[in-house]
């Protein structure tokens, strides 16, 4: 079995900051690309951004200029630092993983459960 879980959601005046944190864990022989993405109430989910275990980063034009995404490979960990946030980012953050895990030989994506985040004075 392979989880993926995000923490770091939460409450924040407009202009705050918040860094999200997900990490994949179980039985994972390898962790592929890892994204986070977003979904605000009574919208499509939309991409944040990307990260390969390399390193190279992917992200949605919209998205550009305050978010940052990195990753830690030695802990299968992916964050999402958010900065000079406003209230049009309120929505539920989820972040996915590409997984090899120890018994199956190719990549499924694997969806945490999402943490809130609410942008709000």
């Amino acid at each position: 079995q392979v989880q993926v879980v995000e923490s770091g959601g939460g409450l924040v005046q407009p202009g705050g900051s918040l860094r999200l944190s997900c990490a994949a864990s179980g039985s994972i022989f390898r962790v592929g690309a890892m994204g986070w993405y977003r979904q605000a109430p009574g919208k499509q989910r939309e991409l944040i951004a990307t990260i390969t275990s390399g390193g190279n980063k992917n992200y949605a034009d919209s998205m550009k200029g305050r978010f940052t995404i990195s990753r830690d490979n030695a802990k299968n960990t992916v964050y999402l630092q958010m900065n000079s946030l406003k209230p049009e980012d309120t929505a539920v953050y989820y972040c996915n993983a590409a997984v090899i895990s120890l018994h199956y030989s190719d990549y499924i994506v694997y969806w945490g459960q999402g943490t809130q985040v609410t942008v709000s004075s």
